[in-house]
């Protein structure tokens, strides 16, 4: 049961953007212009950054939500979600994916664990200078949705039925009317 009062039935955090609907739209402009505007990674991989951060988070709802997302932006490579969340040391992903995933798990931690060397790690695996700050800006914001899921109590599912038709759409649509691709 969640910590205030929230419309039954409403799961994660759609609960408190639908009881408070004057952040609904600021927050999901901002989930839009992360995950769907002008990168240097894909949409599939900002979601799986999200996914795995919201799994280090151990917030189920999120984790989820955007480890499903991920799945169907993935495609035929969606195995690798479970391979990250299971054990990121061993997933068959990018030397660049890991090294990003390395710095998302330091700033899910504490932003001033990340080094100069982490950061030129990155960009000897490839990534530039939007997919170091993307990576760092899902981090932060995912900290806060967890936080703000979590901190309420807000409902989560048990059916993964859910989680799959919430991921089709995000692929799909993002993550309310202003999209950014």
């Amino acid at each position: 049961m969640a910590h205030i009062n929230l419309p039954e039935g409403v799961p994660g955090i759609n609960g408190p953007l639908t009881a408070y609907p004057y952040v609904r739209q600021p927050m999901c402009d901002l989930a839009n212009a992360v995950m769907t505007g002008p990168s240097s990674l894909t949409k599939g991989e900002r979601e799986l950054i999200a996914a795995f951060v919201s799994s280090r988070n151990e917030c189920q709802f999120c984790t989820n939500s955007h480890s499903a997302a991920a799945r169907h932006l993935l495609g035929s490579e969606c195995g690798v979600v479970a391979d990250v969340l299971n054990d990121l040391s061993t997933a068959a992903i990018s030397d660049k994916m890991r090294i990003l995933l390395d710095i998302a798990e330091k700033v899910r931690q504490d932003g001033r664990l990340v080094t100069t060397p982490d950061i030129q790690r990155a960009r000897d695996a490839g990534a530039d200078d939007q997919a170091i700050h993307d990576t760092v800006l899902i981090t932060g914001m995912f900290c806060m949705f967890n936080r703000y899921v979590d901190g309420l109590a807000t409902w989560t599912p048990t059916d993964p039925a859910v989680y799959e038709e919430s991921g089709a759409r995000v692929a799909a649509s993002g993550y309310g009317t202003k999209r950014y691709d």
